[in-house]
């Protein structure tokens, strides 16, 4: 049985349409003001610490994708689920003793950052499932407490994994440190762009980019994000 979140029931379905509706119509906005067409983003949800109803909910107003942090925690919900047909994106820091159930339930890892945690998720993901999709976690501030492949080391990483069988390296994910400026969390972003462009050309599978979250979307979708993880804007605010 999956954890269960009581203040969650502080959300209503119609409370749920309403924000996925303002998240669509913000991301929509921002392909605009970007000169982007508009489908070029995609939404993720991030549904770690809430409840199945919820998502239950969020699937019945059109979400199909949903993040994940915690390896068991995803583990029982992708259980609890398995009728509504949801595809799974791993977006927290991975333990090596975790590698087995983010395997086999993810559909996404979003959060890959080592070759040791690479070959594990080959090793052990079900043949049938085909392969697990994944994107490099790559670290573009100097805080201690976020995680990911430092920029020049990437390639050699990029090269490992692309000879996993099975994986399927699909892009590039970050997590920058959090700023209330747009012009500040547009830095990272740019940066995360930057690394992309300079790899595409010999790495055309690295098509992904993962960036931009509730509070800085906007300014992610300005440097090419086509993947936005948002979760306190549609599910609201975790308690713990």
């Amino acid at each position: 049985m999956a954890h269960q979140f009581p203040y969650d029931a502080d959300m209503t379905p119609t409370d749920l349409r309403l924000n996925i509706s303002e998240i669509n119509r913000r991301i929509r906005a921002a392909e605009c003001a970007a000169g982007r067409p508009p489908g070029a983003v995609s939404l993720l949800a991030v549904s770690k610490k809430k409840s199945t109803e919820l998502i239950r909910w969020a699937h019945q107003a059109g979400l199909t994708d949903f993040g994940e942090n915690y390896a068991q925690e995803m583990a029982e919900k992708a259980a609890q689920l398995s009728d509504l047909g949801l595809t799974w994106h791993f977006i927290g820091p991975i333990q090596s003793n975790k590698t087995g159930l983010i395997a086999e339930f993810s559909d996404w890892v979003h959060s890959v950052d080592r070759l040791k945690i690479a070959q594990r998720l080959s090793d052990q993901r079900p043949p049938e499932k085909g392969p697990l999709k994944v994107l490099l976690q790559v670290k573009t501030s100097d805080e201690a407490s976020k995680s990911g492949v430092q920029p020049d080391t990437l390639k050699t990483l990029i090269d490992a994994v692309e000879t996993l069988p099975n994986l399927q390296l699909k892009g590039l994910m970050t997590i920058p440190a959090s700023s209330a400026e747009p012009a500040a969390q547009r830095v990272p972003f740019r940066h995360l762009r930057a690394i992309q462009q300079s790899l595409i050309g010999r790495n055309p599978k690295l098509a992904i980019l993962s960036m931009g979250m509730s509070s800085d979307l906007e300014a992610a979708i300005a440097e090419g994000s086509n993947l936005v993880r948002v979760g306190t804007d549609i599910f609201g605010a975790r308690y713990n």
